[in-house]
């Protein structure tokens, strides 16, 4: 057992010091926003979700509300619910969901790795991602999150190509490839920088 006078004690810093390490509780207001913006996205979700049920039951006020929101646009009416629209309404929920999964990310691990620990080892609901956190691990998942969200975007744009001018199907293209080769190089300098810590520690 433990004695209390082994129990390792936080050091104390100096005033100085002491008030440039407290502010990093100036992030907190900024993760706070962030819980707010995700539930904006929930509200969102839910709202595209209910016209899509509508919409299949026939409102016409719900179908004219999706076409909108996704940015659909036919020569001819559209009476009913087709199989395009549903599929962009989808690929909207889904990137609704990843970015919301983005947010988490930023808002627990970002908080877990600049402001304070959590505590949370033991906890049954802790994600399995958070016990090795660190920020270059972060840097890579949220590099690859974005690489999800960018290609849904992208398939939304290929789906619908023909409401869009070919410029902005090359710039897509070329922003997400971007992207990729972004992720690509921070997990390989990752990569490098793990590899020679490990050397130097040997």
């Amino acid at each position: 057992m433990t004695s209390p006078e082994s129990t390792p004690k936080s050091p104390k810093l100096r005033p100085i010091p002491n008030f440039i390490f407290a502010s990093r509780w100036l992030q907190l207001p900024l993760y706070l926003g962030l819980i707010a913006a995700q539930g904006v996205y929930v509200f969102h979700f839910w709202v595209e979700l209910v016209h899509l049920l509508e919409a299949a039951f026939g409102s016409q006020t719900a179908l004219q509300a999706l076409v909108s929101s996704i940015g659909y646009k036919s020569d001819v009416p559209v009476p009913a619910l087709n199989e395009t629209i549903i599929m962009l309404v989808v690929l909207a929920l889904i990137d609704v969901v990843m970015i919301s999964n983005l947010l988490i990310m930023v808002i627990v691990g970002g908080y877990e790795t600049f402001v304070s620990r959590m505590d949370l080892d033991g906890h049954p609901d802790q994600p399995e991602w958070l016990s090795h956190v660190n920020a270059s691990v972060l840097k890579v998942k949220l590099a690859t999150a974005i690489i999800g969200i960018s290609s849904i975007h992208l398939l939304k744009t290929f789906i619908n190509a023909a409401n869009y001018d070919e410029k902005v199907l090359i710039a897509q293209t070329a922003i997400h490839i971007t992207f990729l080769l972004s992720a690509i190089a921070i997990a390989y300098t990752d990569k490098l920088l793990n590899s020679s810590h490990q050397n130097s520690g040997h």
